[in-house]
């Protein structure tokens, strides 16, 4: 085979040492090239107006092959200063040619473009890639960021609408907001007490379940808190327990002192300065009762009447303090007009449905309603069960008891959960904890501004993500370019240099092969 037609494969990592082990360049190349560029910064403060010099020499390293470019322009330029004998007067085309000469010395110029050759495929370039490969990456993370962003934004904002739904404020304004739900409370109130007496027939059956297991003919109190609220409505706590209307209610309106403010309440105002009890001009008794237990009328002790009946000489001061004191013990304040009634402070100012302890036990009642149902319906469900009532007993008990079935049972447990749900509604416990803790509301607004605080850090967050994406984006537009131009000079030198080792060869083909081709 003719060894003309073999082509000649040098790696591009390896053009150096090929061309130092070929002879083609000394070892010590460096040296000879530092010199060679220190001429061509001299050569190039001197450079005439062209187009084609200016873009030779803008922006890139200037190399052997540019020199010679640069040669043939100076050949037009600079024609005017040719001399008889061919050669050029001008100091700039000696200069560019004496760069040249030093350059083909030793084949200096082949040293410099094989190395400019190995530092662009092994580092420009990949540098370069891989900071848009960075970038690129830093972009897709952003983009996950935003959509993590968008899905918390989602979610707060969903929470925050939900709680707004369920309290009914707008948000715009919460404290302001959440203060004037207050005003619907008593309508509520009256509402849930008029729904809550779908549960009386589950009392009924309660309260007759408890007479027939005692076997006693008489009616217990059960649920008592919860048949109130059934039969007498949603009335003050006052009027719950001592059987009567207030003559006159006294809300506190103002907010709940600190433990270090609360004065002695423990002291009995009877309204005078004097502390003195006035009981007007006279005591009228309406119950002629009390005043013959008082007067004792048929008693031996006293003076008798001149028709022989003996009777009890009364002390009205004596009569006047028990009168009070019993009173007092009855929370009923006499006023002076003789009306029976007093006057409901503080809790007991508060409907029982308003009253947190009063609005438990209802609570409690509605659920002890509710485990008894569920008792009553699984023995009704399971013939062989008499854990409470035996079928003998059965056969004993009231029509309304034995008339009982899981249909009936059923309705009755789902009647309870109903009043279950009015009374635990969110918006209303919400309402009755903002009454009766002022902190709550102060609690609650912030945990609505918080929700309101992330959503604007989100969109906060994505505005900045989206415009270091953009700026990134940007960034790889101006790398780009660089790169496609950089691999561009890159082939070109890879060409220049098989050129002319294939010359040097006696046109035998040469290929620098390796990481030059994977560009």
């Amino acid at each position: 085979m003719d060894e003309q037609n073999i082509p000649i494969d040098i790696n591009t990592t390896k053009l150096l040492d090929w061309l130092v082990s070929r002879r083609h360049i000394p070892k010590d190349w460096q040296n000879a090239v530092l010199q060679v560029r220190e001429k061509i910064n001299n050569a190039i403060q001197d450079m005439p107006i062209h187009q084609g010099i200016v873009k030779l020499v803008s922006g890139q390293h200037i190399n052997y092959f540019h020199c010679l470019k640069i040669v043939d322009i100076l050949k037009e330029t600079e024609k005017d200063t040719k001399n008889i004998f061919g050669r050029y007067g001008s100091q700039r085309m000696k200069d560019w040619q004496d760069i040249i000469k030093s350059y083909e010395k030793d084949n200096v110029y082949l040293a410099e473009v094989a190395s400019m050759l190995i530092r662009n495929v092994s580092y420009e370039i990949p540098s370069l890639k891989k900071q848009v490969q960075k970038l690129e990456q830093l972009q897709g993370e952003s983009e996950k960021k935003i959509r993590d962003c968008n899905k918390t934004e989602a979610v707060a904002r969903k929470e925050f609408n939900v709680a707004c739904e369920q309290l009914g404020i707008k948000g715009e304004n919460i404290k302001s907001e959440l203060l004037d739900l207050l005003k619907q409370l008593p309508k509520i109130h009256d509402e849930i007490a008029e729904k809550v007496k779908i549960v009386k027939p589950a009392i009924e059956l309660y309260a007759a379940f408890n007479k027939f297991l005692s076997g006693q003919d008489i009616d217990f109190e059960i649920l008592p808190t919860l048949n109130y609220l059934i039969q007498q409505g949603n009335t003050t706590t006052y009027e719950f327990k001592y059987g009567e209307k207030p003559l006159r209610i006294e809300l506190n309106e103002t907010p709940t002192p600190k433990d270090d403010e609360i004065e002695d309440n423990n002291a009995i105002d009877f309204g005078d300065e004097n502390n003195e009890i006035d009981f007007g001009d006279e005591i009228v008794i309406e119950s002629p009762s009390v005043a013959e237990q008082k007067i004792g009328y048929g008693s031996s002790r006293g003076s008798s009447s001149s028709n022989g009946e003996s009777f009890e000489i009364v002390n009205y001061e004596e009569l006047d303090q028990e009168l009070t004191i019993n009173l007092e013990e009855s929370g009923i304040v006499l006023e002076k007009s003789g009306q029976d009634g007093g006057v409901a402070r503080d809790e007991e100012a508060f409907t029982i449905l308003d009253n947190p302890k009063y609005q438990s036990q209802i609570l409690n009642d509605l659920s002890e309603l509710e485990a008894f149902l569920k008792m009553r319906l699984f023995e009704i469900s399971h013939d062989d069960s008499s854990d409470l009532l035996s079928m003998a007993q059965m056969q004993d008990a009231p029509a309304l008891l034995q008339m009982q079935t899981i249909e009936n049972v059923t309705s009755l447990l789902d009647c309870v959960h109903v009043a279950l749900n009015y009374l635990s509604d969110k918006k209303i416990q919400h309402l009755h904890n903002i009454k009766h803790s002022p902190k709550y509301v102060d609690i609650l607004t912030a945990s609505l501004k918080q929700k309101l605080l992330v959503i604007d850090r989100m969109v906060t967050a994505k505005d900045l993500l989206e415009k270091k994406i953009e700026e990134m984006g940007e960034e790889i537009r101006k790398l780009e370019p660089v790169i496609k131009m950089l691999v561009e000079k890159t082939k070109q030198l890879q060409k220049n240099i098989q050129e002319d080792l294939s010359e040097k060869y006696k046109g035998r083909i040469v290929n620098i092969v390796g990481g030059v081709n994977t560009l």
